[in-house]
């Protein structure tokens, strides 16, 4: 563990401190796992910045055009957290996975009229904006530091096989929905039958605790739902008939959700200490 990282535990257990000594334990608890979640999606958090900030003050006859500045902000964002150690280089290379993955979904979906990118820009790929990349980097960044800031341990874990085989079968639905029958409520109910007992163990100070991991998938995929409505509102990607004044469709959760599975599975390449068979003992 580098310097930079034994840092920042320092930080947070003061921080957990000061906390503690000041609310009722209860209260305690739960304004430190706010404030670790938000730690963890730090890069999403500040991509969303930028979006925002980007949407309120760009003109069109600015040298660069917006999305390529986005691309220039994303790439500088994901060199500082290597700098500073926020991420290892082990999870630098799973997200870049998710980057290459999720830039090939967007491609696909942009050209089979799902949703579109309006604005011009040069470092655009077959109608999809680079920068688009970097927004399912932002997930796969969420899901490594959280495992590793919580300390999770997701037990007891399903066969290896079977993670692997439900996360394709998910990614390949996503494309061939639009050619043959969609089985996605298929994919519904295999992730509830796959992970119903896998629990997710995480600590906050001391102290741990469980969630099924279908309930955390489902409030993580409400997270990055209220995420795409920054989106849509802030006109940087729209779906096919959408306006930016109407919140993206409550459909979108499901597709989190099934893509959420997808991203935890790929993480879990590099955090196979987090997997284990039997219930840890606390």
């Amino acid at each position: 563990m580098t310097s930079k990282l034994s840092r920042t535990q320092q930080i947070e257990r003061q921080l957990g401190d000061w906390t503690r000594a000041r609310l009722p334990y209860g209260v305690a608890e739960l304004v430190m796992f706010t404030l670790k979640q938000g730690w963890a999606a730090l890069f999403g958090a500040l991509m969303l910045l930028g979006i925002i900030l980007s949407s309120l003050v760009w003109q069109e006859q600015w040298s660069i055009a917006r999305y390529d500045a986005l691309l220039i902000y994303a790439i500088s964002l994901q060199i500082l957290f290597l700098m500073t150690g926020l991420e290892t280089w082990d999870e630098a290379r799973v997200i870049l996975l998710f980057h290459l993955t999720g830039t090939a979904m967007e491609i696909f979906k942009v050209n089979a009229g799902s949703w579109a990118y309006p604005e011009a820009s040069l470092m655009k790929l077959w109608g999809v904006p680079m920068f688009s990349g970097f927004m399912y980097a932002s997930v796969g960044s969420y899901m490594a530091r959280v495992i590793r800031l919580f300390d999770m341990r997701f037990s007891p874990y399903p066969p290896l096989w079977m993670s692997f085989a439900l996360a394709g079968a998910i990614y390949i639905n996503f494309f061939a929905h639009h050619f043959v029958t969609d089985i996605r409520l298929v994919l519904f109910v295999a992730t509830v039958v796959i992970f119903a007992r896998t629990r997710v163990w995480f600590r906050i100070a001391e102290r741990h605790y469980w969630m099924p991991l279908p309930l955390a998938a489902f409030f993580s995929s409400f997270a990055l739902w209220i995420a795409e409505n920054v989106g849509t509102r802030t006109k940087t990607w729209l779906y096919n008939g959408q306006t930016a004044q109407e919140l993206v469709s409550f459909s979108k959760l499901g597709s989190w959700y099934l893509l959420l599975y997808v991203s935890f599975v790929t993480v879990t390449l590099v955090a196979r200490e987090a997997i284990r068979s039997s219930k840890p003992q606390p």
